[in-house]
């Protein structure tokens, strides 16, 4: 257990929660995401091209979001109530993913590095296009093993001794807090759809894969809440702030992530039907250029057809 100062840490309230405390590979790793979407995003503006603000808007949020949780008095807090610790697996697992995957950091990087040279060696957009169309990534990104995946980070985690076991060691504790970004971040990146990648089904299929993740994940909420032992030994008196009763820390930690799988569903589908009236819109515009450019031929190729089967269904008619 790491504490700041040795001390206890005192009772969990809004202040305490949002001192700053770094937890220094999250910072360095958050600050270097924001520099490299940075460098892209002048890269691009430099050459002329456009990249939507929005994009922009949200990998900082999702970015920022990161730092909130691993950088604050909740990570203290995360190693000593339940409660906590399901606030920063929540964030990490379900809304920063989102918000980074909004930010489209695949289509800026494919779009921000320069193709290498004819004759050269394969240069770093090379490697990411071939990474992209590899067996592992079609693998990882596909809902057979994601949504799994995302169900074991709660269910394989809380209601066996690994999370315990991890909650041992600083490395640990670090390990299980980037599984969780990276889990969710592998659940939504077909779901969300904003960058290309191997496994790119249609909106209804993507709201379902969404829908299909959820349950589990209240259900898990809904027996932690439920659950009349504690499950997990590492949220014990002998850390937790003075005056804490675990079983009521528990139910809360239940609640929590009963609740939060509302927010994301929120704002995926929201980001969907968005997504899904453009998509419309760009199919209604591009048949609407086709016809533009041959003079609505479709129009009198169809008009032809209903005047043959026409003629066809009165032949025999005229015949009799």
């Amino acid at each position: 257990m790491h504490h700041h100062g040795g001390g206890m840490l005192g009772p969990f309230s809004l202040h305490s929660v949002l001192a700053w405390s770094p937890d220094w590979p999250f910072l360095l790793g958050s600050l270097l995401a924001l520099g490299l979407y940075g460098t892209g995003v002048v890269r691009l503006l430099r050459r002329g091209d456009s990249w939507p603000v929005g994009r922009s808007i949200a990998w900082v949020l999702g970015v920022l979001t990161v730092i909130a949780v691993t950088c604050s008095g909740l990570n203290d807090y995360g190693m000593v109530l339940f409660s906590a610790h399901m606030i920063q697996h929540m964030v990490l697992s379900m809304l920063a993913p989102i918000l980074l995957l909004l930010g489209a950091p695949i289509t800026l990087s494919l779009r921000a590095l320069h193709p290498a040279g004819k004759g050269r060696p394969r240069g770093p957009r090379e490697l990411l296009v071939a990474l992209l169309h590899s067996r592992y990534v079609k693998v990882v990104s596909h809902p057979a093993f994601t949504i799994p995946l995302f169900i074991a980070s709660l269910y394989g985690l809380y209601f066996t001794p690994i999370f315990d076991n991890l909650m041992q060691s600083r490395i640990g504790h670090l390990g299980m807090m980037v599984h969780f970004l990276g889990a969710g971040l592998l659940f939504f990146w077909p779901i969300m759809g904003v960058d290309p990648g191997p496994h790119r089904p249609g909106h209804v299929l993507r709201i379902l894969e969404l829908f299909m993740g959820m349950p589990f994940h209240a259900f898990f909420g809904v027996a932690v809440m439920m659950a009349t032992t504690q499950l997990v030994t590492t949220f014990n008196a002998a850390g937790a702030p003075p005056g804490t009763d675990l079983m009521a820390d528990q139910k809360t930690a239940g609640g929590i992530t009963w609740a939060f799988g509302e927010i994301p569903t929120a704002v995926v589908l929201i980001a969907l039907v968005f997504q899904w009236a453009k998509s419309e819109q760009r199919q209604a515009t591009r048949t609407d250029r086709a016809a533009d450019r041959d003079g609505d031929a479709e129009l009198v190729a169809y008009n032809a057809y209903l005047a043959s089967l026409d003629k066809r269904g009165n032949r025999p008619a005229q015949a009799g």
